[in-house]
């Protein structure tokens, strides 16, 4: 009789156990993804180190950004100025590291402030539909209409100069790129079972949208958020060289460009330094964000 009797299934033992595949967190399955992507590795060690001199600054500048130095005035790189010297003898290379503080305070203030915006226009265009996707939709293709630069002066043009305008200015153009994927990525897991059963369950739409929709939506906005910093960097130098943004007299890449080309032919290297930097940075978030695209799409190999 126990011959016929089908053996019951007995657990593996300890050592099978030691000996099956053990599960790998979603955070380590991704980052060893990303670590596979070189260039966006090197990027990111890039980024990490511009935010630690940007915090550090004001401990690690080997001179003081603002005290001028008449006697070593327009002065080329060398061993004691690594960057050389600016119109008033200040180092450049110590301007540059403090205004890496502005330059990237401004410009993550703008893109946080954007991607709120737009991934709640985003969001609720794409849950509802009917008039509010609509609205939401012309709008951004209102904005989408003008190129970012042009809007950003319209609108800093209208508030005055300032840094704070600056952001918002950079703010505006950022919200329709975060409302047109946000929507796009909310009809996607709208449609989801899970979704579908919380609605039937009688859920109430704020919990759809911010406890199923939304954490579904977080890959693609993070991808643009990453993206969109190196924009706003870009933006917000470009309104601080034409005078809109940061005064000429405060360390910032852009207002350091401005007063620069004053100088171009004679002292080449104020154009350089904070040029250069600008780029790297650009570059930098830019292929961050292509590296994570790659990492977080699965449609992806």
């Amino acid at each position: 009789m126990s011959d016929e009797l089908k053996q019951v299934p007995q657990e593996p033992s300890e050592n099978e156990a030691e000996a099956l595949p053990k599960a790998q967190s979603q955070f380590k399955f991704y980052a060893k993804k990303f670590a596979q992507r070189k260039t966006a590795l090197v990027a990111l060690i890039f980024i990490v180190l511009l935010i630690l001199v940007a915090i550090l600054a004001p401990a690690i500048t080997p001179y003081d950004p603002s005290e001028p130095d008449y006697s070593s005035y327009l002065a080329g790189p060398s061993a004691a100025h690594l960057l050389g010297t600016d119109e008033f003898g200040r180092d450049v290379l110590s301007r540059i590291m403090v205004g890496s503080r502005l330059s990237l305070a401004c410009a993550l203030s703008a893109v946080i402030v954007g991607a709120a915006l737009g991934t709640l226009l985003g969001l609720l265009a794409g849950y509802y539909g009917g008039i509010i996707e609509s609205i939401v939709m012309r709008g951004s293709d209102i904005l989408f209409a003008f190129p970012d630069i042009l809007l950003a002066i319209a609108i800093v043009a209208i508030l005055g100069p300032g840094t704070l305008n600056v952001i918002i200015a950079v703010a505006v153009f950022t919200v329709p790129s975060f409302a047109r994927i946000m929507r796009s990525a909310t009809l996607q897991v709208k449609g989801s079972l899970y979704v579908e059963v919380a609605r039937s369950l009688g859920c109430p739409d704020r919990r759809i949208l911010w406890v199923h929709i939304f954490p579904g939506t977080i890959q693609s906005m993070i991808v643009n958020f990453t993206m969109r910093i190196g924009t706003a960097i870009l933006a917000a130098a470009s309104l601080s060289f034409l005078g809109f943004g940061a005064d000429v007299t405060v360390p910032e890449w852009g207002a350091m460009l401005s007063t620069a080309r004053n100088y171009m032919t004679t002292a080449p290297h104020l154009v350089y330094a904070p040029g250069i930097i600008i780029f790297l940075t650009v570059l930098a978030f830019n292929l961050v964000g292509d590296g994570l695209r790659d990492t977080l799409d699965p449609k992806l190999k």
